[in-house]
């Protein structure tokens, strides 16, 4: 049962994997061929996490 008052949760996390999926799939509807794997790396931004050091 959903809290009474109005109090909203917000997971930051799932949110930003919402947007990622729904960039994904408008990617992957616009293209003519299936997707490359460097065509979804760049959609999904992997190179900035990686280049900003999410790493460490």
């Amino acid at each position: 049962m959903a809290p009474v008052g109005g109090t909203a949760v917000q997971d930051h996390v799932a949110l930003a994997e919402i947007e990622l999926c729904g960039e994904l799939i408008i990617a992957a509807s616009a293209a003519r061929e299936r997707l490359s794997l460097e065509s979804i790396d760049e959609v999904l931004r992997v190179a900035e996490e990686r280049g900003s050091g999410a790493d460490q």
